[in-house]
């Protein structure tokens, strides 16, 4: 977590905010998500014990694939849209009604961060437009977005001590992964996205049943 993050406003936002959505969610009054995005493809560093210097090959470059993606909090239904030029207003708001299409009338609510590209008056008026509620994270509160770990976990699979030799078989790889991810990673989606939010500054974590 950044240090400029303000413990004391990520507590007022989990209660005034996440904590309501929640349970309406629990309650199946709304379906709530949480947004985010990106992978770069470049060498991740792992721990390798060997009695004899080995070379491993790394990718050159920084190619990328863009990913919006929602995690349903209750449901942990994941959604994708993928990209490989850039993620702007417009690619938000084709997101947005690939979601309004996927629920249905069901009211939703999304968590999503601070980026330019989406907390601007184009997207929050074609959100309007959607009925979709956008719940906005304090600044520097990663802690509290639930997809951060599924990111975490795709990298750890897909990037960590793996060459790619071109970006076809790199974008090929994340996609896969994230298509298939809830029926050969279920258990493991299950312990990883609980709504348990750790504040940092005490030892006590905000935890929600499901």
């Amino acid at each position: 977590m950044s240090a400029k993050a303000d413990t004391a406003k990520q507590q007022q936002w989990v209660r005034d905010t996440l904590e309501p959505a929640i349970e309406e969610a629990q309650k199946g009054e709304c379906q709530l998500l949480f947004d985010a995005a990106h992978f770069i493809l470049e060498p991740f560093i792992c721990a390798l014990w060997c009695v004899t210097r080995l070379f491993i090959k790394a990718s050159a470059g920084r190619n990328r694939i863009n990913v919006l993606g929602v995690v349903n909090a209750i449901t942990k239904e994941i959604l994708t849209l993928n990209n490989t030029s850039y993620i702007t207003a417009e690619t938000i708001i084709i997101f947005f009604k690939k979601l309004r299409v996927h629920y249905g009338n069901s009211p939703l609510k999304i968590v999503l961060d601070n980026a330019r590209y989406q907390h601007c008056a184009l997207v929050e008026t074609a959100a309007k437009s959607l009925d979709i509620t956008l719940l906005f994270l304090p600044s520097y509160s990663p802690n509290l977005n639930i997809i951060e770990r599924l990111w975490k976990f795709t990298k750890k699979k897909i990037l960590y001590a793996k060459y790619y030799e071109t970006p076809a078989k790199f974008h090929d790889a994340i996609t896969d992964f994230l298509q298939t991810i809830s029926q050969k990673h279920n258990d493991d989606l299950k312990n990883l996205l609980t709504l348990k939010f750790q504040p940092f500054k005490h030892q006590n974590a905000f935890i929600y049943p499901v």
